[in-house]
């Protein structure tokens, strides 16, 4: 099976981040759909957001950390459309992002499958990397791109074009054929196939599974013994870890369930705790003014100290540090009592 695949996301003021937003979770719907079928040594689709000068912004922008984690070459670029009322705002924001462009052409240079998204075509166009090559834009942009492209062909009545190293699509409505041909290239034509039967809509299957849920032919699914243990755990994150107490409420030997959690997630059931109890630090380190020991006593350790350590190896810094950035309080000084205005006496 091939190696991760890890597109580039540029994000400029004028794009439509929202297009962007769409693909990475189709990605990230790929990514799901591989870890079922091949477990957690499949490849993944990897995402790395930037602004116009390719600088990192991953941790601004949603599932940033996510992406960010998959390691491997960019392989892709994803420009998505821009938001601007006519042609020549695009043509004045291309201008502009001179850094952008010569990106583009280095992509095209490099081999990498450039993709846009309806009027983000000027910036491939204007990297001299897609002569001769066809694209599929909105009806709109067609008469100002032929003028300023005369060598682009365009492809009327085809919301995606694939032409040798540039993918785009013409409207937002082809950023699901899109992730299913990034899909094919990442993982082969079986999974685009499987993730074609989730992203896009199938009433003949709807109906047929309709019919069979009515006719009982639709059995329950049973949990995994991975599943109800995962489920014990959730509902008890603040309780001392038991592995005997655990395997026996799932009808397996320690051994037994060591192995499973080891061969589908790759760690250990207290690994997987502590994982469940940072993620509720997280939380109310967010949006409670609690103090350490005692969001530390909430999430099942007695020992602050040992809280503290587990919660960076984690999440890369310290409790403290952790609420000082993601902090959805206002400090205890800035409160206001009432609505009185300074000085006010009550009455």
């Amino acid at each position: 099976m091939s190696s991760n695949f890890v597109i580039e996301l540029p994000c400029l003021p004028e794009s439509a981040v929202g297009h962007a937003l769409h693909l990475v979770e189709m990605l990230r719907s790929a990514n799901l759909m591989a870890g079922l079928r091949h477990g957690r040594h499949a490849p993944r689709f990897g995402w790395r957001w930037v602004d116009g000068l390719g600088r990192d912004m991953g941790e601004r922008m949603p599932h940033g950390a996510e992406g960010a984690a998959v390691a491997g070459p960019v392989r892709a670029l994803f420009l998505s459309s821009l938001q601007c009322p006519d042609i020549p705002a695009i043509r004045e924001i291309v201008a502009a992002h001179g850094p952008l462009v010569r990106r583009t052409a280095a992509a095209f240079d490099q081999g990498l499958q450039v993709c846009t998204l309806g009027s983000a075509a000027w910036f491939a166009a204007g990297s001299g990397g897609c002569k001769g090559l066809s694209v599929a834009l909105p009806w709109f942009y067609m008469g100002g791109f032929s003028l300023d492209f005369p060598d682009i062909a365009l492809a009327q009545g085809r919301p995606l074009v694939q032409d040798g190293p540039w993918l785009s699509a013409s409207h937002p409505e082809a950023l699901v054929p899109m992730a299913l041909a990034l899909a094919r290239m990442a993982f082969g034509d079986d999974l685009a196939a499987a993730l074609g039967s989730v992203l896009q809509p199938d009433p003949p299957r709807e109906r047929a599974a309709q019919a069979a849920s009515l006719d009982r032919q639709l059995p329950h699914t049973r949990a995994s013994t991975l599943a109800h243990a995962i489920a014990w755990l959730e509902a008890r994150v603040d309780q001392p870890y038991d592995l005997r107490a655990l395997a026996a409420a799932v009808s397996v030997s320690p051994r037994t369930l060591l192995r499973h959690f080891r061969q589908e997630l790759g760690h250990s059931p207290l690994d997987h705790l502590h994982g469940l109890r940072c993620a509720r630090a997280r939380v109310l380190l967010e949006i409670t003014l609690e103090s350490i020991p005692s969001i530390a006593q909430a999430c099942g350790y007695a020992d602050p100290s040992a809280f503290r350590r587990i919660f960076a190896r984690h999440t890369g810094m310290a409790p403290a540090d952790y609420r000082q950035r993601h902090t959805l309080r206002a400090p205890r000084r800035r409160w206001r009592v009432d609505a009185r205005a300074p000085g006010e006496r009550l009455r």
